[in-house]
């Protein structure tokens, strides 16, 4: 299939009111993370459509030209289109195509809606690769450090928490507020596996704990005690 064919199909939902609502959702202003990013207009539901349209009769080379396009719906219809081809088999494939094209994946939502289903379903199928998350966890790049942490909601479903824990303690004197959203929302997943687990990384580490991830991570406590929390009352 070919990537023209995709773009144009995508273009044909795009709107000039989404568009705007596109660009200040994630934050396109000078200096804002999502500066240099393009938006055409499309809505996510509409992009899953294209993509389950045509993950199918579309190779690695046209998913290329997708993934590394500079629209932004039209990149995260290729990671979605990738997420489409693993869970229908090649996931091996898929994996390494996804590591070795990971600067593709530049944007929070292109993260959370492709790392999950992609590297951390494969890694915990093949823990001895874990190492990687950890390499992602010490990375210069943003998008890499979400990605580290974010994988591991595979490993949570699975109530297996130490992945998570070991790199949201490495991640917690980060700078940057899109990883401490994503390490909250992850030991948020934690809690509601098991709030002890959760408790405990909470309360050993409260003095390192940014204040965006604290208040993420205690979200479904009752109120009482998610007021304690919050002043360090344990």
């Amino acid at each position: 299939m070919n990537a023209n064919i995709i773009i144009k199909t995508l273009e044909s939902f795009a709107t000039l009111e989404r568009k705007k609502t596109n660009e200040w959702f994630f934050k396109t202003g000078k200096g804002e993370y999502s500066e240099f990013d393009k938006f055409i207009g499309v809505r996510v539901p509409q992009t899953r459509q294209v993509a389950k349209q045509y993950f199918k009769t579309t190779g690695f080379e046209e998913i290329g030209k997708l993934i590394n396009h500079p629209i932004h719906e039209v990149r995260h219809c290729g990671l979605i289109m990738l997420v489409n081809q693993y869970q229908t088999g090649n996931q091996r494939a898929v994996f390494g195509y996804y590591i070795d094209n990971i600067q593709a994946v530049n944007n929070w939502d292109l993260v959370d809606t492709t790392t999950p289903q992609i590297v951390g379903d494969f890694l915990h199928q093949y823990p001895e690769k874990l190492p990687l998350l950890f390499d992602f966890s010490r990375s210069n790049d943003l998008w890499e450090r979400r990605i580290a942490v974010v994988a591991t909601w595979a490993f949570i479903k699975k109530n297996e928490f130490t992945p998570t824990l070991e790199i949201s303690k490495l991640l917690l004197n980060d700078k940057q507020d899109l990883i401490h959203k994503a390490v909250g929302w992850m030991l948020r997943e934690v809690y509601k596996k098991d709030p002890d687990v959760c408790k405990t990384f909470l309360q050993e580490n409260y003095t390192q704990l940014p204040r965006t991830t604290l208040r993420y991570a205690i979200e479904r406590m009752e109120e009482t005690e998610r007021l304690n929390y919050l002043k360090g009352n344990f």
